[in-house]
């Protein structure tokens, strides 16, 4: 499979996912913990069919020294006992805040109470932009059928 677009050709695409990227950094250095950001980014990426960032983000966190068992667990988190309560608040913001489309109300009062319990305003805050980041990206890659299986760990700095 190729992509319709190549990303690193595009000066115009470049420039956007610096931005992207800066934000990214800000995060990284966030008190969210790094695990939980992981974990966001891979269900959200199953969750929009995105098989580039769900390899990216299967592979990061492994790298990170995440395990195996938790991240084949992600897409059965609800079932699954390898999460704690604060991650499983992060997953279902995610999962809402993915599937705005889904739901007219959006993102229920219901989940929002539930990571406030477990989180501060900053790490509220770290949660609704790692939502938000990782849907642009799904949705960029999505849109220009980028291939997924190549990606190595630090391969974009």
């Amino acid at each position: 499979m190729e992509a319709r677009l190549d990303y690193l050709a595009s000066p115009l695409v470049m420039k956007v996912v610096k931005h992207i990227n800066a934000a990214q950094a800000v995060l990284h250095d966030s008190a969210l913990p790094a695990a939980t950001q992981e974990l966001m980014k891979l269900r959200a990426s199953q969750i929009n069919g995105c098989g580039f960032c769900t390899d990216m983000h299967i592979k990061d966190a492994l790298h990170a020294g995440e395990g195996q068992q938790r991240l084949n667990l992600v897409a059965a988190w609800r079932e699954a006992k390898v999460f704690t309560d604060p991650e499983r608040a992060a997953l279902e913001l995610t999962e809402q805040g993915t599937r705005i489309a889904d739901a007219a109300g959006g993102v229920t009062d219901e989940a929002w109470a539930t990571a406030a319990k477990y989180y501060d305003d900053e790490q509220l805050a770290a949660l609704v932009t790692v939502i938000a980041l990782i849907n642009a990206y799904n949705r960029m890659n999505v849109i220009v059928r980028q291939p997924a299986g190549d990606y190595q760990p630090g391969q974009f700095g």
